[in-house]
């Protein structure tokens, strides 16, 4: 654990000799990060999928070419839009075979008159009164190859798709009324067909949600005894000791990140960060791990930090009691594997919240201690799934393995000691994993079936 301080600009200490000049980097976000971190507003989540488009073409299809997973701005459905995903799709079809297809439930994949295989596109136009949700299936086994979402009424959308040999069928999910299936459609010949993969139900996910739920309840308990040994440290004047445990329990928090969302308010006032303006780190709001990292590490004295050491062990005692009766949204947790290493790159590996303890890179190896947890409890979900699920594995050991060669004992090298070639070779590895768990993402995007 490095002791070289840092100072948030327009900020001198909170208590004790003033620090050196804030490093060229990033300063911290106010305000809530999305998702399992804390600190920047919440992206609006309408429409379920608004960045995972194009890992999907991995995840759900595999050799088949495109899956159009637009939205749709403006099309009637209320969902978030992907013009974008649905021009390249239409650009990308010039020269290709098209046929017209019927959604809706009176009809659904009425039209598809002419089977062959190879690329071509499926024009689906909605001639039903509801939005719809479109996927084309395996009629025998509901896996499904490519997918539309909000095809509202009266509107087309393009649907391009690399077809082998089998047996076909479209299924229309209109809003407020049962799946359809439409007739099978079988497709001669005997060119191999692309992997398929079973949608992800709400009902799915229950279990392994439910069970991290309970795996985070024991680690609030392993949280309240760090910050109860962080406290008394503080309280008898041993500041070494202080910043020893202060890491301790602060990884202990930093391995929970999917359940961040569930804590609410507590999360702010555990693991907040100060506002971008002078003076905030002496803002009473400011409160909470990285409030006591900033004394500890600007020449604090222990009695200023014995009211912040005692509000950070008391908002994790009163998560401990009331964790019971919380309620994890099982959609999220395929979004959340990928939302930690997404905010882990954006604030730990950029020094955003490094007030002084240098402990960034051990906060980002505790990120990825989390990401596994979830995807060990997907894993019986996510393996008959994912094709890459072994090169997402030894991502995650070789992420691990080049910043737990930055740990000496427990001292990290610092952020700002990082020679180019570690920098690139960390951004290397987080930039991999954030692909790979795009389509994990995807992957766990719930879908309807009935």
């Amino acid at each position: 654990m490095s002791a070289k301080p840092s100072t948030p600009p327009g900020d001198g200490p909170a208590e004790g000799p003033a620090g050196p000049a804030e490093p060229d980097r990033a300063a911290p976000d106010p305000g809530r990060r999305d998702g399992p971190r804390r600190d920047v507003p919440r992206r609006p989540r309408v429409g379920r999928r608004t960045w995972q488009a194009a890992a999907a073409l991995v995840a759900v299809a595999g050799t088949v070419t495109a899956v159009v997973l637009a939205t749709g701005a403006g099309d009637g459905s209320g969902r978030s839009g992907r013009d974008d995903a649905r021009n390249a799709a239409a650009s990308s079809s010039d020269g290709l075979p098209h046929t017209t297809i019927d959604v809706s439930t009176g009809g659904c994949g009425r039209g598809w008159t002419d089977p062959r295989p190879g690329t071509q596109v499926f024009d689906l136009h909605n001639t039903g009164i509801n939005a719809t949700e479109v996927y084309l299936s395996d009629p025998a086994t509901g896996k499904f190859y490519a997918e539309v979402e909000g095809l509202a009424p009266g509107r087309t959308r393009p649907m391009l798709v690399d077809l082998g040999s089998g047996t076909y069928a479209f299924k229309c999910l209109a809003e407020d009324t049962d799946a359809v299936t439409g007739p099978p459609v079988k497709v001669p010949g005997n060119r191999p067909q692309g992997p398929a993969t079973l949608p992800v139900t709400e009902h799915d996910v229950i279990p392994p949600t439910l069970a991290y739920q309970k795996w985070i309840g024991a680690r609030i308990a392993d949280l309240a005894e760090g910050t109860g040994a962080l406290k008394a440290d503080i309280d008898g004047g041993d500041l070494t000791a202080a910043r020893r445990d202060w890491l301790s329990a602060h990884l202990v928090y930093e391995r929970m990140g999917a359940a961040y969302g569930t804590f609410g308010d507590a999360d702010a006032v555990i693991n907040g960060i100060a506002a971008r303006t002078p003076g905030a780190v002496r803002d009473p709001s400011f409160t909470g791990f990285h409030r006591i990292e900033y004394g500890l590490w600007h020449g604090a004295s222990a009695a200023s930090l014995r009211a912040p050491a005692a509000r950070l062990d008391a908002a994790v005692r009163a998560l401990g009691r009331t964790w019971a009766q919380e309620r994890m949204d099982p959609a999220d947790m395929g979004l959340r594997a990928h939302e930690i290493v997404e905010n882990s790159e954006q604030f730990e590996l950029t020094g955003r919240t490094d007030y002084g303890s240098g402990t960034n890179l051990a906060t980002a190896n505790a990120n990825l201690d989390g990401t596994r947890e979830i995807l060990g409890l997907l894993g019986p979900l996510l393996a008959p799934r994912d094709p890459r699920l072994k090169e997402l594995d030894a991502g995650l050991d070789r992420a691990q393995a080049h910043l737990k060669a930055l740990d000496s004992n427990g001292t990290w090298t610092p952020l700002d000691e990082l020679s180019r070639a570690r920098r690139e070779q960390i951004d290397a590895d987080f930039g991999d994993l954030l692909e790979q768990l795009a389509a994990v993402a995807a992957i766990f995007d719930v879908r309807r079936t009935a």
